[in-house]
């Protein structure tokens, strides 16, 4: 049974207060992602993770001490109609304003991009919805990534792509002035989104793509259950994940890149030479020679 407005709100700020709302505070405190005076869209897909966001800073709005105006947009890129008439009904049963507009999206990502239409399509919505919040008077859009997609695209780009790097928390747009990425739900992990679905009675839409298969051949999701397994060796795993990303030692570095500028730490070897050595107790660099 769908549970009230009411009831959806309180177990936010309540029932679910500790493993989703603190953290949701806490990484925009921690990356200063809100300013009194910004106009912030957030984008709905329908899924479970971005109607999580949308309620999120409904409460945020109403109880919290900064002043700015919100836009919920959610695009349709192609869906079916049972689609559409679903993320209309749960943002109804959520009390969520949301401006629902056409692209075919879907269409041209299948178009152009022949058998690998995922790459293409995220960027093509990434850039739609920075066009809608714009047109909207927005300097912000908001996306419902959490803490595993974050975990997820470190391991993603280190085993298939040969680089570190991560999901930003923030991050400015190239192409539209004045507009910036912004992820709150950075710290949120993705079971207690799953259970505050569950508990709002609500069934979100899973994947509403019209081009691919969910699961089979998905890189991610290979990446996800790699991530699972790993973590019943060693059950901090995923947070150590999150965690190399901001204790990166740049004097155990080979390379780094700043934008498209690559660098060596021969650049700095001999200025910097202090006869360093890593002494992690950790490291098992000397069971090799």
């Amino acid at each position: 049974m769908v549970k009230t407005i009411e009831e959806i709100e309180r177990a936010i700020i309540k029932t679910y207060k500790k493993d989703i709302w603190v953290k949701f505070v806490r990484a925009i405190n921690d990356f200063d992602m809100i300013k009194d005076g910004d106009k912030i869209a957030v984008a709905i897909s329908g899924g479970k993770d971005s109607l999580t966001l949308a309620k999120l800073f409904q409460e945020l709005k109403r109880h919290g001490k900064m002043k700015f105006e919100l836009e919920f947009i959610a695009m349709n890129p192609g869906y079916v109609d049972e689609n559409i008439e679903r993320l209309e009904y749960n943002c109804k049963a959520l009390g969520i304003p949301v401006k629902m507009y056409d692209s075919d999206i879907f269409q041209v990502a299948e178009k152009i991009a022949g058998e690998n239409p995922c790459y293409m399509c995220a960027r093509m919505r990434r850039g739609n919805l920075y066009a809608k919040a714009q047109s909207l008077g927005c300097n912000k859009l908001a996306l419902g990534h959490h803490f595993n997609d974050v975990i997820e695209t470190v391991m993603l780009n280190i085993i298939y792509s040969g680089n570190f790097k991560t999901m930003m928390p923030k991050l400015h747009s190239d192409n539209f002035e004045n507009m910036e990425i912004i992820r709150p739900m950075y710290y949120v992990e993705e079971e207690a989104i799953k259970r505050f679905m569950r508990f709002t009675g609500l069934r979100p839409l899973d994947c509403a793509c019209a081009v691919t298969k969910r699961r089979s051949g998905n890189r991610r999701f290979w990446i996800k259950d790699l991530i699972s397994e790993i973590k019943k060796v060693h059950p901090q795993a995923d947070i150590n994940i999150l965690r190399s990303t901001e204790n990166v030692n740049m004097g155990a570095i080979v390379g780094y890149k700043i934008r498209d500028e690559k660098h060596s730490f021969l650049e700095t070897y001999e200025k910097n030479s202090s006869g360093y050595e890593d002494k992690d107790e950790n490291n098992c660099d000397n069971c090799q020679i």
